[in-house]
């Protein structure tokens, strides 16, 4: 049923990655600005991610030997240095995800490229290598993302929701790998509720929401040749009761026989090299998709 399942290495079935947005307290400061300094339940919830939750979460990862990778704002990088260097020390990839996880399309060009300039010196300064991969925050990648990341060195992004399966972005300024994600493997829908942030949802116990992740990965068991990629956070899914559901989440796809478990970063090399080696061929997306407005005037906000 996919149209262009991927070989992944050793005929598994399915490509995995867990990937943790550590925005920590980030988020309440791009939402309140020089407010966030009164916001103490909220920035003690998102502080929980850094200081609680990765220390957490990496030991769980050295138990089952994964390395996997966390895209995180460059402002984090300067002001959570123990999680960032813990998790360099462990041999995890860590990504960009903005400054201080502005959003990108509402920035203009100038803007954009600016401050992804500025954070990948945060993130080779902090960390030793120029980030890989991208994650535009809250999903939110501008028409000019994808070229300005090809201009800069990027391998992939993985931001968009186009396929189950990798597929490529050609831009003015070369080429990238869409590593794609889905709402339906993100934490934020079963588990937010934040009122500082503007997000009130209800909040599921952690079987209802697995039954929901692992839904995905059932349906790509079944049709190999797919990618599965948590889009989860520290301080939500790190939480005690939830990260404890995960663990048995991990065993039970290790247990498979069926699962590739890897970085992004390995994972785009390895769509790289099949396409290379003539064994896949991806869907290639121009963008940008369009230029111009595509509404006719008395028609529009008709929605």
């Amino acid at each position: 049923m996919l149209q262009r399942p991927v070989p992944w290495p050793d005929g598994a079935k399915v490509a995995c990655a867990i990937t943790l947005d550590m925005d920590a307290d980030s988020l309440v400061h791009i939402h309140h600005g020089a407010g966030a300094t009164n916001k103490l339940s909220a920035t003690s919830m998102l502080r929980y991610g850094p200081d609680v939750a990765v220390p957490r979460i990496l030991d769980t990862y050295r138990r089952f030997g994964l390395k996997q990778t966390f895209f995180i704002p460059a402002w984090c990088l300067d002001n959570h240095p123990a999680a960032v260097d813990a998790i360099v020390e462990d041999g995890h990839e860590i990504g960009y995800h903005g400054y201080i996880h502005e959003a990108p399309n509402s920035l203009s060009p100038a803007q954009e490229h600016d401050w992804m300039c500025r954070s990948i010196e945060i993130i080779e300064r902090r960390t030793g290598k120029r980030p890989r991969g991208n994650r535009s925050p809250l999903y939110h990648m501008s028409s000019k993302t994808p070229e300005f990341l090809a201009q800069e060195g990027f391998v992939y992004d993985s931001s968009l929701m186009g396929d189950e399966v990798p597929y490529m972005l050609q831009t003015d300024k070369g080429r990238i790998a869409e590593l794609p994600v889905s709402w339906a493997t993100d934490d934020w829908p079963p588990y937010v509720h934040a009122p500082d942030l503007d997000y009130a949802f209800a909040v599921q116990p952690p079987d209802r929401a697995m039954d929901i992740f692992m839904a995905e990965f059932g349906a790509l068991r079944a049709c190999p040749g797919g990618l599965w990629i948590g889009v989860w956070h520290p301080f939500v899914s790190g939480r005690l009761s939830r990260w404890q559901r995960v663990e048995k989440m991990i065993d039970y796809m290790i247990g498979t026989g069926d699962v590739w478990f890897a970085s992004l970063e390995d994972i785009a090399a390895h769509v790289r090299s099949v396409e290379a080696s003539g064994d896949y061929e991806p869907r290639i997306d121009h963008l940008p998709y369009h230029t111009e407005n595509q509404v006719p005037d008395e028609l529009w906000g008709k929605a």
